[in-house]
């Protein structure tokens, strides 16, 4: 679809302010993160630093997203129980990476958060079929509806907050998933979507020159559980409001990465009959780790990971059979790719370390006794 120059001015402006905002503000919630205590001290082997290094630099992607909208995007009923509810997020987010709060206190607060989308607006009521059969083309949850897109908020929400676990890991995923969606909105005429994935997009730019590898400054809780919510509350009235039988999947494949690693991280605990919240140190980023790879190449694998699936869902949601062939082909090849990840044992580390054998992961030795601890930020998990 082509679109005027003025029609697409906002979009382009929206994601250079974003990005400016956010790459200005960094240093400042640096310093201020040092302040207020906001700090990564590496006590465990999950981590892959060695050194204390600042969090809570999502509140710079937040500023810089936040800003962008309010000067180009119609700030519409559902975007300000959007903006509301992320503002709860980052509150909570800058609370957790100073002074780590409680597991249940945080999820209680991303339940209000959702609550506070659906109320104006952000809310599941329909969706296509998403099987070839019966009668009814389309299903309405009625009054599942809330319960539902509550769940879906919620729980992508925590899948981004758990994959941020090397540098620039979560930023540059969130980075890939919300350039998807900008993409398909610019494909499907919704203009203002497009401002508001612009947006997001420019603001987690702006912040990867602090976050790659070594990072200077982590985003904490205050950036990944800010991107998992904007990303899901976003999907919601971008995405599962197309009603096109196909495009039911597209939102869990534009987010299959950290939708994968989560359900997997926890199918794994209960089956091993731990509690499925407990932190450990196999997920798919780790397992990378341990296959010999460095932080710069396990990151890329999954960056590229991301992009298969965003690709995927942009030639879903477009017409012609070669690309819905290419497009499952793709998932083919990366389904593959990740599952030979899942499989790899993930006390192979430990292997290593008994034998003495073979070069270490970066930090992985660090305290490796230390307990863990129930808080969750930029290398820890609620």
């Amino acid at each position: 679809m082509l679109f005027e120059r003025e029609d697409i001015l906002p979009v382009i402006l929206a994601l250079g302010v974003a990005m400016l905002i956010s790459f200005v503000a960094t240093p400042l919630v640096k310093k201020l993160a040092y302040k207020v205590g906001a700090v990564d001290v590496p006590k465990d082997n999950r981590r892959m630093h060695d050194h204390p290094i600042p969090r809570m630099g999502g509140l710079a992607i937040f500023i810089g997203c936040v800003a962008s909208i309010l000067l180009f995007a119609d700030v519409t009923r559902p975007l300000q129980g959007i903006l509301l509810g992320s503002c709860l997020i980052v509150a909570v987010g800058v609370v957790d990476d100073a002074h780590p709060l409680g597991a249940g206190v945080k999820f209680i607060l991303q339940i209000v958060a959702a609550l506070i989308a659906v109320w104006h607006g952000v809310i599941i009521q329909t969706i296509a079929n998403p099987f070839f059969f019966g009668d009814n083309p389309y299903w309405n949850f009625g009054i599942w509806a809330v319960p539902i897109t509550v769940i879906w908020i919620v729980a992508v929400t925590n899948s981004v907050n758990l994959i941020d676990g090397l540098d620039g890991l979560a930023d540059g995923v969130s980075t890939i998933g919300a350039f998807t969606m900008l993409i398909i909105a610019l494909l499907m005429g919704d203009l203002e979507i497009a401002v508001i994935t612009a947006a997001l997009v420019g603001a987690c730019v702006g912040f990867i020159p602090y976050n790659r590898n070594p990072a200077k400054i982590f985003m904490g809780d205050t950036g990944s559980t800010f991107l998992g919510f904007m990303l899901a509350t976003v999907s919601v009235i971008g995405l599962f409001k197309f009603y096109a039988v196909i495009s039911f999947i597209v939102p869990f494949i534009i987010l299959g990465f950290p939708i994968f690693d989560t359900v997997s991280a926890f199918t794994r605990r209960i089956l091993k009959g731990q509690n499925p919240m407990k932190a450990d140190r196999s997920h798919t980023h780790h397992k990378l780790i341990d296959m010999g790879m460095n932080q710069k190449q396990a990151v890329a694998t999954l960056y590229l990971v991301a992009g298969v699936l965003g690709l995927c869902a942009v030639m879903i949601v477009t017409t012609g059979y070669v690309k819905l062939i290419l497009s499952v082909a793709a998932l083919i090849g990366v389904a593959f790719t990740v599952a030979r990840i899942a499989r790899y044992p993930h006390d192979h580390h430990h292997k290593k370390e008994e034998c003495g054998g073979g070069q270490q992961p970066q930090s992985e030795h660090i305290q490796e006794n230390k307990p863990e601890e129930p808080t969750g930020d930029s290398h820890k998990e609620a």
